[in-house]
């Protein structure tokens, strides 16, 4: 038994070094990579079934950004939808100069933002040009492409922000601000195509 734990340990540690090498950070050069905010406009769209729920699209939104960081989940309803939150910057947060000041995490659906004196930046600067963006699929193939996105690159993603909602009562909205902070402030992003505009090294 205890050789069988070995061979599994083993197993392990060799399928979670392989999936750091696959999604290890890249490096760009210093400068604003992504200068353009996300673009949002309110449509007017029926509501679809998926995986159960029901979405309703609120807006448009296209973006190009930097991949700050990414986190998966697999527990809970949220990862039924969304499986995978992106972290994204703009601006002055697709700058290594900025970037380079910054500690950033995420954990339980939340992004942030840590930073010692001086910043690097102003505070509402840095919050208003970076957003935790929850991402639902459209399909396979999308799932594949945001499956091997690297934190560094540039990313294009275009969809839709929408609400959802179960038949239980169960409810999960998107933010249509990048100004807000804290709970409710993730953008929820129905995503129908995503590709990689600046790979890095």
């Amino acid at each position: 038994m205890s050789r069988l734990w070995l061979v599994l340990l083993l197993a392990l540690c060799a399928w979670q070094a392989g999936q750091w090498w696959r999604l290890r950070p890249v490096q760009q050069a210093d400068g604003v990579l992504a200068a353009e905010d996300p673009r949002q406009q309110t449509v007017v769209a029926d509501s679809f079934e998926y995986e159960g729920y029901r979405l309703s699209p609120r807006a448009s939104y296209q973006l190009r950004a930097r991949l700050l960081s990414r986190e998966s989940y697999h527990l809970g309803r949220e990862a039924e939808l969304s499986p995978l939150d992106f972290a994204l910057g703009w601006g002055v947060m697709s700058d290594n100069r900025v970037l380079d000041a910054l500690e950033i995490s995420q954990s339980g659906r939340y992004f942030w933002l840590r930073w010692g004196e001086p910043a690097p930046a102003s505070e509402s600067e840095m919050l208003r040009h970076s957003a935790n963006t929850h991402l639902i699929p459209a399909d396979d193939s999308v799932r594949r492409a945001l499956a091997r996105m690297r934190p560094g690159q540039v990313v294009a993603l275009d969809g839709w922000l929408v609400d959802v909602a179960a038949q239980d009562g169960w409810q999960w909205q998107s933010s249509l601000t990048r100004s807000d902070t804290g709970a409710g402030a993730c953008e929820l992003m129905w995503v129908r195509s995503a590709s990689v505009f600046l790979r890095g090294k």
